[in-house]
């Protein structure tokens, strides 16, 4: 392996090693995401988290971000179809208005 071919791989451990922060594993399995992660990911108290089990590891993913992802893919899928998800969601409103009124006799506000 030639010189600056080590440097560069050298250098590229350094660097992914000074980005790693340890933390400790709880009793319970708990760990606690360093201040800085939280911080860039807009974590606070009570968030929910995705934990996919990877070849490397754990990914942790704040849920917003998937929930968004999740629903710009039905979307995607949907205007496949020539669907939109505004049109389902109307449609939805009236179905169940519709079945107020049926079973329960009653009017709904959809």
């Amino acid at each position: 392996m030639s010189e600056s071919m080590t440097l560069w791989k050298y250098t590229h451990m350094e660097q992914n090693v000074r980005e790693k922060k340890l933390v400790r594993l709880q009793e319970k399995g708990q760990v606690t995401l360093p201040a800085e992660v939280r911080r860039r990911l807009g974590l606070k108290k009570g968030d929910l988290v995705a934990v996919t089990e990877t070849s490397e590891g754990v990914l942790i993913t704040p849920q917003e971000l998937l929930a968004t992802k999740d629903v710009a893919d039905i979307d995607a899928a949907l205007h496949e179809h020539g669907l939109s998800l505004d049109e389902i969601i109307v449609t939805g409103r009236q179905i169940r208005g519709e079945l107020i009124k049926q079973k329960y006799g009653l009017d709904s506000d959809n």
